[in-house]
């Protein structure tokens, strides 16, 4: 074996080697070299660390920082220049200058400029300008269509200022996203989008969904220990966490190990700028037809020519007889008939929604018969609203006029307490930060005029269970004058098992017999398969819990 090259962007692996091998000892030589036990020749050894093969303490050595006091601000600052900011490039979008030359790339566009200029050159100047006229019109149609799809999809990628909590100096910092360098301890919590690449040094039932990696929504429990093995899957190193993925449950602490377009997020980023969009079938065939087209009226005109030629009729008179019928012989509608049933495509499917770069692509859509959604659920859009709360036997959607239904005040109240999504006042209005989960109840409880704000000050909080993998529900515990409020959501079998009462609409009480515990399933069950995901809700004080259901 002669040589072994691979592509880091395209994952590509070209290995040369003499012909007179066999190829099992090619097939045995390459498995090891991805086992990690043997190296290419010519290769030398990866100059960053395996990280997750690494303890914590070896980690934070490496990256010469202190898993309890963080980066000094100046080191922080040095490291900043060095790695750069901690953003992923956007992918270049097209200019327009691009976006016009390519409505002239197509062959029958070519073909109609060509007889254009033959038009001009037999004294055809009328018939020159409709030609012309008709490949303005197309190249205007299609450069407008995709400027505004363009200026659309640019303005979806925009995003409001991002922050982490940092830990610098041993003290906990919240510092944009883009300041984050290799060495910071950050801290997450559910909720949170892990801003990049890092280790862990310790965690509290910590759980992250790394659908944007490996395509599965189930979240992964992670631990802190070290994985002996080099070459283990993204899915399966559970003492690491990576830009973009979410915390569903539980926290905990890591250090940053990579930033920016080093991220396994980065390199992604990087293949996806990589790959080039193949040829549409009807590409394909208006290609094929402009060549046959164009052989065949060569053809013609070249056998009108010799006709006349040999019927003595003069060069100059056949020449312009036979451009004549090249002119005639290109289908000047064909290209406006393309662009203009794709504009409208395009144009029906921005009512519906759907945006599209380019028109070639609504072929493709058009030919789709069938769409197969990922089963995970990581093809959402990570967005819910309440719909119905149910107190009691009665069920009240969340859009009706409530009256003075104290209950269903309470019930939000209990919501926003046990709650993590933060309230930001920007320029542009209020933003909740936090899970979808969570920012949804806390919108609910805003629409219905619950000060939220007040509300948490009111009740300051004292400690706080998150939901995680073995616990199915989060309890926080909240300062009262008179004592100690407790307020707890998850799932309702949990939270059901865990209370002795119910508060019936009229905020009356009533004991939670085996009967009506079992009825309370079947209301679960019955919301469940209307698809809707419940919540139970409950609030006591001590170790008692008093039940509404949401």
């Amino acid at each position: 074996m002669s040589s072994i090259t691979a592509s880091d962007l395209t994952g590509n692996v070209v290995v040369q080697f003499d012909a007179t091998s066999g190829l099992d000892p090619i097939i045995d030589y390459l498995a090891a070299l991805l086992r990690g036990e043997i190296i290419a020749p010519g290769e030398m050894p990866e100059a960053g660390p395996e990280w997750h093969t690494l303890s914590p303490k070896q980690s934070c050595f490496k990256l010469e920082a202190s898993a309890d006091a963080g980066l000094p601000g100046d080191e922080a600052l040095r490291r900043l220049a060095s790695t750069g900011p901690n953003i992923l490039e956007n992918i270049q979008p097209r200019s327009r200058a691009s976006i016009l030359a390519d409505q002239f790339q197509s062959l029958p566009v070519a073909m109609l400029l060509g007889a254009a200029s033959v038009s001009i050159l037999t004294g055809g100047a009328f018939e020159a300008a409709v030609i012309l006229a008709v490949v303005g019109l197309n190249a205007v149609i299609g450069y407008q269509t995709e400027t505004r799809a363009e200026r659309t999809i640019q303005s979806l990628g925009a995003k409001g200022p991002q922050t982490a909590q940092i830990m610098r100096e041993g003290v906990i910092a919240t510092v944009p996203v883009q300041q984050i360098v290799p060495g910071d301890v950050l801290t997450v919590q559910r909720g949170d989008v892990v801003p990049a690449d890092a280790r862990l040094l310790n965690e509290e039932a910590l759980t992250v969904s790394e659908a944007l990696l490996t395509g599965e929504s189930a979240p992964i429990q992670k631990t802190v220990g070290a994985i002996e093995r080099v070459n283990v899957p993204l899915g399966s190193r559970s003492n690491m966490i990576y830009r973009g993925t979410i915390v569903t449950g539980g926290g905990g602490r890591a250090i940053v190990v990579a930033t920016g377009s080093l991220t396994q997020a980065g390199r992604i980023q990087r293949l996806v700028g990589a790959t080039f969009a193949p040829e549409t079938p009807l590409q394909r065939e208006l290609k094929n037809l402009g060549q046959r087209l164009g052989w065949l009226t060569l053809g013609t005109c070249a056998v009108l020519f010799s006709l006349g030629w040999l019927r003595g009729i003069g060069l100059l008179q056949m020449a312009r007889s036979a451009m004549s019928v090249a002119v005639a012989a290109v289908p000047e509608g064909l290209p406006m008939v393309a662009t203009t049933t794709f504009a409208l495509g395009i144009e029906k499917l921005r009512r519906e929604g759907v945006l599209i770069r380019k028109l070639d692509a609504v072929e493709t859509l058009a030919a789709a018969r069938v769409v197969c959604f990922d089963k995970t659920g990581t093809l959402t859009l990570g967005h819910i609203d309440v719909d119905t709360i149910r107190i009691g036997d009665n069920a009240y959607s969340i859009n009706e006029d409530w009256g003075a239904q104290n209950a269903l005040r309470n019930l939000l109240e209990v919501c926003c307490l046990c709650n993590d999504a933060e309230i930001v006042q920007t320029e542009e209005g209020l933003r909740l930060n936090g899970s979808p989960t969570d920012g949804c109840l806390v919108q609910a409880a805003l629409d219905r005029g619950v000060d939220v704000a007040s509300l948490r000050r009111r009740f300051a909080r004292i400690s706080v269970q998150r939901r995680s993998e073995t616990y199915r529900f989060m309890v926080t515990q909240h300062a009262m004058e008179d004592g100690t409020l407790t307020a707890m959501k998850g799932s309702p079998k949990e939270v059901l098992a865990r209370c002795r009462i119910e508060i019936l609409p009229d905020s009356t009480e009533r004991e939670l017999t085996p009967e009506r515990r079992a009825a309370i399933g079947k209301i679960n069950l019955e919301m469940a398969s209307q698809a809707l995901r419940v919540l139970g809700v409950a609030r006591g004080t001590g170790q008692g819990f008093q039940a509404e259901w949401a």
